[in-house]
């Protein structure tokens, strides 16, 4: 297969300055020497991405992830390695970089359409569209600077999108504008996906990676850990985000993370866990006689955990994943939002499933713990998998209890209540 992207043996430094000096008396007497410390935001890093590929880059804050990026893109030439793209190329790294605020959004297309590679005509033919795209009909003939944020974003994304590239760069702004919007956009990079275009996606969205992404690069303090199918990608960043205890850190700013891809590095320091989740399992009805169960029977997910300090609170979550790692349920135990509290010692967590209405299919299982603020203290992945039988004729995902009331013609006048389908 073509290669679209060869990262090869990529590395790149930045200087990092303590001190500045501002006044000529200052720059003499230190002879124009500014003090500064070498900081690698990427150590030798290779990959290779395969045409029609949509590939993920994850990591931490300060791991590199832009910084890899803007090698990809050109905007940051590497200190070591190089990195070779085959076929016009697109970047959406800052949306609505370029927009001048005292210029009309009909200006801004042209100017912004101009800087990523777009003939006047070429915006001519694709402006009604861009326009509606962003849903800023009303408003493209007033200058940007009037522009609510939401209303600049969009602009931003709708000419970043109508270009037509073979190799497309996204940074962390699928989650532009309200969750209407946001479908539009993932829908657009779906489009691209059917195209067969390749699509390199940086993200701190496990979840937006699992959904999209064929393969996963993850990186730490500049380094590549691994670079595989989502599903096992996302587990091991997990694994080592917990194991090294990044997990419980409170993040780096979004800006400083991406002035210098994380200023200083993190010391790593292996500890037990809090609650560590030991097991999962499925139980059901004839178990011992089958291994599945039928849609819309009951089954139940045993988790067995081990907590080594006392904790104040804390939430269970489960996910079910189909074949193909796509999320079909996600949810968190049930309670206070802060979770429950639990003392040193081992227990377990249950979830049970009254009546489960997938259809045909096998399903694998994860399991979270999360302390009140979200953080992630273990996880299973993948806990355990079941399958599921469907004895009916339904076809789909899920069986849905429903009937059907049929009144035959001459019966009279259809009541509202009879037409629908329940």
């Amino acid at each position: 297969m073509t290669v679209a992207i060869d990262v090869q043996g990529v590395s790149k430094r930045f200087r990092l300055y303590h001190q500045k000096y501002t006044s000529l008396k200052e720059r003499v007497v230190h002879g124009g020497h500014v003090p500064f410390e070498e900081f690698w935001a990427l150590e030798d890093v290779s990959a290779e991405i395969t045409a029609g590929q949509t590939v993920g880059i994850l990591g931490r804050n300060g791991s590199g992830k832009s910084t890899l990026l803007k090698c990809i893109a050109g905007i940051l030439q590497p200190t070591g390695g190089q990195v070779v793209v085959r076929g016009q190329l697109a970047a959406m790294l800052e949306l609505g970089a370029g927009f001048q605020p005292e210029l009309s959004g009909r200006d801004n297309i042209y100017l912004n359409g101009s800087l990523l590679g777009l003939s006047t005509k070429e915006i001519d033919r694709r402006f009604d569209e861009i326009v509606a795209f962003a849903e800023l009909e009303q408003f493209i003939d007033n200058q940007v600077k009037y522009y609510s944020s939401g209303m600049y974003v969009r602009l931003g994304f709708s000419v970043a999108v109508s270009v037509e590239p073979d190799v497309l760069l996204v940074d962390e702004v699928l989650a532009v504008g309200d969750e209407r919007f946001q479908q539009k956009c993932m829908d657009r990079i779906q489009q691209f996906q059917r195209d067969g275009r390749t699509i390199v996606v940086v993200s701190h969205s496990p979840d937006l990676m699992r959904d999209i992404c064929d393969t996963v690069l993850v990186l730490d303090r500049g380094r590549k850990v691994t670079m595989a199918p989502a599903g096992e990608a996302i587990r091991i960043f997990r694994e080592r985000l917990i194991e090294s205890g990044f997990a419980t850190a409170p993040a780096a700013p979004a800006d400083e993370a991406e002035q210098v891809e994380g200023a200083a590095p993190v010391e790593i320091t292996t500890r037990r866990r809090v609650v560590e989740l030991l097991s999962a399992s499925a139980s059901y009805a004839r178990q011992d006689e089958r291994n599945y169960i039928e849609t819309g029977e009951p089954i139940d997910f045993r988790v067995d955990f081990d907590v080594s300090t006392p904790v104040s609170g804390v939430q269970f979550k489960i996910t079910l994943l189909n074949e193909r790692g796509g999320i079909v349920f996600s949810s968190t135990s049930s309670g206070a939002a802060s979770g429950m509290p639990l003392d040193v010692g081992r227990g377990c967590a249950t979830f049970i499933f009254d009546s489960m209405v997938l259809l045909d299919g096998r399903f694998s299982v994860t399991v979270e713990a999360r302390d009140s603020g979200g953080v992630v203290l273990d996880i299973l992945d993948p806990g355990c998998d079941f399958e599921v039988m469907n004895p009916g004729r339904a076809v789909g995902i899920v069986g849905l209890p429903m009937r059907v009331e049929v009144l035959p013609p001459g019966s009279g006048e259809l009541p509202r209540a009879a037409a629908t389908a329940r």
